[in-house]
């Protein structure tokens, strides 16, 4: 009965500060402790120290998460992770970017007429030209190749204001770029950026990015459509469609994927592995279908694009024969963050013309947000705080919400202008 009575305070003599016995028997100190492992020597020297710490009455100070997440649980804002903005641009390129921002925010509001791009189904050709002349098919090409050479921050800015006024617009010019011929961006040659690039950075050529098909979609493993070298090794013969092409009715160089035979150097098996080519319409054999008729963005141009026994160069293949799925996955991950760039200013634009229509919206006689409707809002608000007293539980969210709500007023307020502050 003793010994029963003992043993549920063997935990707790384990961590004890005083010299303790267990059962009748000293506690062994670390060089007793023969059987125990290198993890659980670690484990028991852990709880020495410890005990060690407490013996001497000073407590080790928890350390207070900075998290930002951690923090908006607890009601706080922990800014020092979010702001001020990183600056990741030197003073000579914001003043560039500055210096871009105008004009091309003036050629959206006073040029381009989205309503009439949707309606013509097709960017209308004083707007494709006038983007030619912005320079805005080639804001990432290298200035020495005809581009403006920006970086991807000062991309990002830009594409921000398409997308706030005409993702018919941003997804021309984004399927152009951001995929379209970045492939030869990323794995180029000298040659083959010094041929395709200026004509593609002015807008002279239209680019389109071909890896989707019938059978494959986020599987780009399983193409079928096939490029066969040449007896001669000078060419491939490339045969098969690609469906959902962004600039497929429009363009006149294709960044294509297709299956070709590549032998092992280990064992001489062959297998089909994907390769990416650069093909040029001017090859022959390559067509297109009618434009998609989409339920949105109906101003860009969707289409299916055909390969028929094109003869495409062995010069034109993009970094390596069979090393098209690297090439794929490369101008995908780099070219993505463009659409959130787009996305971020539709988001900013239509909140900017829910706020003007609940502003002026008139209802009875009255607009919405007028004095009397403001005064029956706060009586609903009344009420429901009323009934918020009586629920703990949702008194402990409401303190929460009300803590992150004072933060972010004393930090001016949720971002709604751009970081860069232009």
């Amino acid at each position: 009965m003793q010994a029963a009575r003992r043993a549920p305070s063997v935990g707790r003599q384990l961590l004890s500060s005083r010299p303790c016995a267990i059962l009748g028997h000293p506690r062994p100190g670390p060089a007793q402790r023969h059987y125990a492992s290198g993890a659980a020597q670690a484990v028991l020297d852990k709880s020495d120290s410890l005990s060690s710490e407490a013996s001497t009455g000073a407590k080790p100070a928890k350390a207070e998460s900075k998290s930002f997440a951690v923090g908006m649980f607890k009601g706080q804002l922990t800014t020092d992770q979010v702001f001020p903005y990183p600056s990741v641009l030197n003073e000579e390129q914001t003043q560039f970017l500055k210096e871009l921002v105008g004009p091309v925010s003036r050629f959206f509001e006073e040029v381009n007429d989205p309503a009439k791009n949707d309606t013509l189904e097709m960017v209308e050709d004083a707007t494709i030209q006038g983007l030619k002349e912005l320079g805005a098919f080639g804001l990432q090409v290298p200035s020495e190749l005809g581009g403006v050479g920006l970086c991807n921050t000062q991309y990002a800015r830009l594409v921000e204001i398409v997308g706030m006024h005409d993702l018919g617009v941003g997804i021309t010019l984004g399927a152009h770029q951001s995929i379209g011929f970045k492939g030869i961006l990323l794995f180029g040659t000298k040659a083959q950026k010094e041929k395709y690039l200026p004509k593609l950075a002015s807008g002279e050529t239209i680019a389109a990015f071909c890896l989707t098909e019938p059978s494959s979609g986020s599987d780009a493993a399983s193409i079928r459509t096939s490029a066969v070298p040449s007896p001669c090794g000078k060419y491939f013969t490339l045969n098969g469609s690609k469906i959902w092409i962004s600039n497929g009715g429009l363009a006149e160089i294709f960044t294509v994927f297709a299956k070709t035979p590549v032998t092992d150097a280990a064992t001489g098996a062959v297998k089909d592995k994907i390769t990416a080519f650069v093909v040029e319409r001017s090859f022959g054999g390559v067509t297109h279908g009618p434009p998609e008729k989409k339920m949105g963005i109906k101003a860009s141009n969707t289409a299916e694009v055909y390969f028929d026994g094109v003869r495409v160069p062995s010069e034109n293949v993009l970094g390596e024969v069979g090393g098209g799925f690297k090439v794929a996955m490369h101008i995908l991950n780099n070219g993505r963050f463009g659409m959130a760039a787009a996305l971020a200013g539709t988001m900013k634009g239509i909140i900017a013309k829910a706020v003007d229509h609940a502003a002026n919206r008139t209802q009875f006689g009255e607009k919405m947000l007028c004095d009397s409707w403001c005064i029956e809002a706060a009586g609903r608000v009344q009420r429901s705080m009323a009934a918020l007293h009586s629920d703990p539980q949702q008194q402990e969210l409401f303190r929460n919400f009300k803590g992150i709500s004072k933060a972010l007023v004393e930090q001016g307020g949720v971002v709604t202008n751009n970081p860069l502050g232009f």
